[in-house]
Formats: C-alpha cells, structure tokens, sequence
C-alpha cells in the first residue's frame, strides 16, 4: 500500500475527578489525550492509529511528525512488521523505549487498520481468527488512585453497579486496599497497580497482609519495572505478579520471561510498538505459558486494536476498561459495551470512526 497522506492530530476530553487526581501521575490527571495518526493510502482508505503519551502525547506527535511521517508519506509498505523495525533501527539514537517507541506504535496500528481495510475484512480476520473467534471480550474495571478509603470504596460501588464483576485498584496503601477488599466481598476478583511504589524490602514485610488481600494479581511492585531479578524473588510472595505496561518491544519481554519475573505480562499496543510487537510479544508469552492482560486504559485506535488482538488470541484473558466520565467520547464505545464485556466490531479494519465533532470540539494541536 502506498502511503498518499498522514496528519497527526492531539485532542483533550476532560473527565469528571472525585478527589485530587494527584498520585499515578505527578500532577493531577484530569482529561484523556490522545494523540491520533491518520493516514491515507492511494485508494483513498483512511487508517487510525494512536500513540501513548496522557501528559507527553505532543512530545509523541512531535516524533511522529520530524522522525517517521517525512520517509512515510510516498513510500509503499508491504510488511508492516519489517517497517516496524526499520522506524526501531532508523531512530535508534532518540531512545530505544519510551516516546519513540510510544511514536512508532501509533503509526503501526494506522498501518495495520489500512491493510485489514484494503482486505476488506475486521483486523481481527487479518489476524488469523477464526469463525468461532470471540464476538466480545471481557473487560475490568480500572480505578483512578484516591489514597482515601471512602472514595475508593464508593468507586468500587459504581464499578459494580455498571455491570463488571472484576476491579483493578491503584491504591498503594494497603489499608485502602483493604478497605476495598472488605466492600466487594470476596467473589470479585480485586487486584491493584501500585506504578512501582513498593519495594522487595516493603513485600516481604508485608507479606502476610498481601497474601491475606485474595488478589487476582499484584501489578509492577517495585521500582525500576525492568529488574527482571528483583520481580522474580517477588514473585514467590504467594500473590501472582503482572507487569509490562511500561516495557518496549519484545526484547523487553523476552527478558522478562527469561528471568521469571512475571505470572501476567501486560503489554500496551500504544507503548510496546505497535500491533507488530504485541504480536511478538503473544507468541513469547505463549511458549512461556504466561496469562496476557494487557494495559489498555485508553478509547482510542488503541483500545479498538487490543479488541482485535484479544478476539483472535484466546490467551489475552481480558482487557482493562478506564472506569472515567469523559465530558465527551471520541467514538461510541459506551455503545459497544455490556456491562463488563465490550463487543469486538465487525467493520473492515479496526472499526474506529472517530466523530468529527468532538475532534473539532476538544482539538488542541
């Protein structure tokens, strides 16, 4: 396919906050920013994709815009994967994970979406599903931090009541996870990220009140996120462990599994590179035996790609649903969920249509 035009776009929806805000994120986190890769191929077909950023999303785009789109525009691709690793190899020197990675992603999930579109076909029958694929995939609910015992647990009350019968907190304190605990009951399946504020040292003291939360799962525990060795003796702490939202590229990964640091990889389309990684990345959780939750906290292209993803691989288990009141949705994916299933479109290629007016509404770069 010939690349004719591309156009990055940045918008910013508010949400609605209870509390602060402040605590995953070094300053409040108050709106979703999604930074959008449109590109167009010479039969007029239109791909989306969707970089990572939520604060940096113009540091992505600014990537997109001076490091890939300038070779892209003109060229012809043939093999998405092989493009993949050439933009990895070409853009080396601006960092190998993180905002380039976070850059190439986005336009891999545009590329992906054309080529399903020139098929004629949902992305998901691109890759390899079948015709007893998932027609809709589970999701869990994920909670904003509160660090308050009573605006958690309210949180939890609306999580339930909107139809999903699992949860995933940020609280790092374990008497607010507690708390939580205490409220659900102990049928919900309650795990909780804690963005790598604990440490080996804070595990082990605290095993016993960990092991007693009944967690589905334990996510990044420690800092840095890529001490493989250190996740490793942490996950003999009789919690499973799930980590991966914050690792690039299947080297990273490989890493990981190699070590043993994990029970869950957590791969995010927009971060790890693309719909080419997360494929890579699948075939080695796979070998390993390892159960795939992938991050997808987004509802954008990227939420609409891991959709794709999980429907034709049965060993993503479920998805993660960003439990927020956007003051407006990119796209109707309210329309798409039942209570804590989201049902995998069926138009050719990803089956995102963003609306014009809340682009042109919420638009700021």
């Amino acid at each position: 396919m010939r690349i004719e035009a591309a156009e990055t776009i940045v918008v910013e929806i508010p949400f609605k906050l209870r509390g602060s805000g402040v605590g995953i994120m070094p300053t409040a986190w108050k709106s979703l920013e999604f930074c959008l890769v449109r590109l167009t191929d010479e039969l007029g077909n239109v791909g989306w994709g969707e970089g990572f950023g939520y604060f940096t999303v113009d540091a992505t785009k600014a990537i997109i815009d001076r490091l890939i789109l300038p070779t892209l525009v003109g060229s012809t691709i043939g093999d998405i994967p092989r493009w993949n690793l050439e933009q990895q190899r070409r853009i080396h020197m601006f960092g190998r994970y993180g905002i380039t990675v976070f850059a190439i992603s986005g336009v891999d999930i545009a590329l992906w979406d054309l080529a399903a579109k020139r098929a004629g076909v949902p992305l998901q029958r691109l890759l390899g599903a079948g015709e007893g694929a998932r027609l809709a995939i589970p999701f869990y609910a994920s909670l904003v931090r509160y660090a308050d015992a009573s605006l958690a647990t309210t949180s939890c009350d609306e999580v339930l009541k909107a139809g999903f019968r699992s949860i995933k907190l940020h609280e790092v304190g374990l008497d607010e996870i507690e708390a939580c605990r205490t409220a659900v009951g102990p049928s919900v399946d309650l795990c909780t990220d804690v963005n790598c504020g604990w440490s080996e040292e804070f595990v082990a003291e605290n095993r016993g009140r960990i092991e007693g939360l009944g967690l589905t799962w334990l996510e990044e525990p420690i800092f840095p996120p890529e001490d493989f060795a250190a996740l490793a003796r942490v996950r003999g702490s009789g919690v499973p462990i799930a980590a991966g939202e914050n690792w690039c590229t299947t080297r990273q990964f490989s890493e990981a599994l190699r070590a043993g640091a994990v029970d869950i990889v957590q791969p995010s389309v927009t971060k790890v590179g693309g719909v080419s990684e997360f494929l890579s990345v699948l075939r080695l959780s796979d070998a390993a035996q390892a159960a795939v939750m992938p991050h997808s906290p987004y509802f954008g292209p990227g939420l609409y790609a891991s959709l794709h993803i999980a429907a034709a691989h049965p060993s993503v288990h479920a998805l993660e649903y960003n439990f927020v009141d956007p003051d407006a949705w990119l796209t109707d994916v309210n329309g798409l969920r039942d209570g804590g299933t989201v049902r995998v479109p069926e138009a050719p290629g990803l089956g995102f249509e963003p609306d014009p007016d809340v682009i042109r509404r919420y638009r700021r770069a």
